[in-house]
């Protein structure tokens, strides 16, 4: 006996989606979001702010979108994500649904519900649909793993402790620590 097919969702059914019910789309799968933690929302603000004003500073044209933002990571009907925070340097991929293709940076700060989708699904997802760095920051261990997807591909660990350099610009390095002071 053939085993049933599971259901395969479009875009359109996570707009359908009760007021305030958030879910991302991977592969035509839906995914339930948790509401996310004040630690995580207070480091989305702390990103976002440090994003803003170094782009700011430097006269640069990239644009900062913090969690709730739709990516069609794709250009499809069957990928949707909500990164906690998205950098996108390309005007062209930007309408009024969200940004259309991959962002060029891509922050996610992992609560316990999200560990498997951040470290496994989305960073295949985000590496195949060309995000050319994204970090993944956990509250939990105090740990940051950052992949740059340019060439040559790179991963490195390292602790809030620790200044990062952001791989998509020459000059700008954060301290997670710092940024909680």
């Amino acid at each position: 006996m053939p085993l049933p097919k599971p259901n395969t969702y479009t875009v359109e059914d996570i707009y359908l989606l009760p007021d305030g019910q958030r879910a991302e789309l991977i592969d035509g799968q839906i995914y339930n979001m948790a509401p996310p933690s004040p630690l995580h929302q207070k480091l989305v603000a702390l990103f976002t702010t440090a994003l803003q004003n170094y782009i700011k500073s430097k006269g640069g044209s990239c644009e900062v979108y913090p969690a709730p933002f739709a990516v069609f990571l794709n250009q499809d009907d069957r990928n949707y994500v909500e990164p906690d925070i998205s950098v996108i340097c390309d005007p062209s991929k930007m309408n009024d649904r969200g940004c259309n293709g991959a962002p060029d940076f891509i922050i996610e700060i992992v609560s316990p519900s999200s560990q498997r989708m951040d470290y496994l699904t989305k960073l295949f997802k985000y590496r195949t649909a060309g995000v050319r760095e994204y970090w993944i920051v956990n509250p939990m261990t105090r740990i940051v793993q950052v992949y740059c997807f340019g060439e040559p591909e790179d991963s490195t660990q390292y602790s809030f402790d620790e200044e990062i350099s952001v791989g998509i610009y020459n000059d700008l390095k954060i301290r997670i620590a710092d940024l909680l002071k």
